[in-house]
């Protein structure tokens, strides 16, 4: 699976980034490898609030969950 990143100047010598397939993603950094760290560390952070809202939704109810692997 590959993301996209967009990254354009943003003010103040500043570089600001969103994940093309998850727009929630946002991030900033002065260099384009530090908005793409920033990037990652967002998505890590969103993925795991909705893991949690998630969690609570399914919380007493009989499941079945499975690990997806996403090869790079």
């Amino acid at each position: 699976m590959q993301l996209t990143a967009i990254i354009e100047a943003g003010e103040d010598g500043w570089l600001v980034g969103q994940i093309e397939e998850v727009p929630a993603a946002i991030a900033q950094g002065r260099t384009v490898e530090e908005v793409k760290a920033s990037l990652m560390e967002t998505l890590e952070l969103l993925l795991q609030a909705q893991r949690e809202l998630t969690e609570r939704d399914y919380a007493g109810r009989t499941v079945i969950r499975k690990i997806l692997h996403i090869a790079g």
